[in-house]
């Protein structure tokens, strides 16, 4: 049977890197896409071979959608040339920044570098994808618990996400019929680089979100990664449409 392939945006650092490289230890090959860090995405190659599977890394900024006609070319060929394969099987939604302002005071400019980043992007990479996704493989977008509850300074961070469930759930259903399977992944607080790294950094923003998670800490990536790897599975082939939120039980 072939080796089923995975492409992974954002996955040279944080979150992306653990599910690039959860995807492997599962068997898969994968393709991750990086902004500017080609060194990183280089390691992160390595990395995945290392386990035995192939990798490639490709520049992509998701936040110019007149580029992914082009980039979709770039992985038809490397689809070819590296993998000896047309097609490929499950595409992760990954990609993404933080931006941290209260709502009274967020720009234009950063609700629309939002949308761009994590709404279009999954929107429009999803569907320039359909023609090299195969049938019966699946999609995993990437939400956040900030769609679920709210805290100060994430409004329009949380509506982009929020934004990204409901686009998941129409997205299952119009891919049904090829047996492509849809799935939102939300991750609680993570101690990453990500918006500064305030959740690792800071103790005293860990300690508050130890304070309000059932199972008593802060995330780290290793707590994500399996799960998007799982979907992508066959093990979860009767899943789809529906949102898995990690996040150790956050304001339950």
């Amino acid at each position: 049977m072939a080796t089923k392939i995975a492409l992974v945006t954002g996955g040279s650092r944080g979150l992306g890197k653990n599910m690039a490289l959860a995807l492997a230890a599962k068997g898969l090959d994968v393709i991750l896409t990086y902004h500017s860090k080609k060194e990183e995405a280089q390691a992160v190659v390595a990395q995945i071979e290392a386990l035995g599977q192939k990798a490639a890394a490709l520049q992509l900024d998701v936040s110019v959608s007149a580029s992914f006609d082009a980039f979709f070319a770039e992985i038809s060929a490397l689809l070819s040339s590296k993998f000896g394969a047309d097609k490929f099987d499950f595409l992760v939604n990954n990609a993404g920044i933080g931006v941290y302002n209260s709502f009274a005071e967020t720009t234009e400019q950063q609700f629309d570098t939002l949308v761009n980043v994590h709404l279009k992007s999954t929107f429009f990479i999803s569907q320039k994808a359909l023609n090299l996704l195969n049938d019966g493989g699946g999609i995993v977008n990437i939400s956040s618990g900030l769609a679920r509850f709210a805290l100060p300074n994430y409004s329009a961070y949380g509506t982009m996400k929020g934004a990204i469930e409901t686009l998941t759930r129409y997205m299952a259903k119009e891919l049904g019929s090829r047996e492509i399977r849809v799935n939102v992944v939300a991750p609680g607080a993570i101690e990453t680089d990500f918006g500064g790294g305030s959740v690792r950094d800071n103790a005293q923003v860990n300690a508050f979100i130890a304070s309000v998670t059932a199972l008593g800490r802060a995330g780290v990536p290793d707590d994500i990664g399996g799960v998007v790897a799982f979907l992508c599975t066959e093990e979860a082939r009767w899943l789809t449409g529906q949102r898995l939120e990690v996040s150790g039980g956050m304001f339950l």
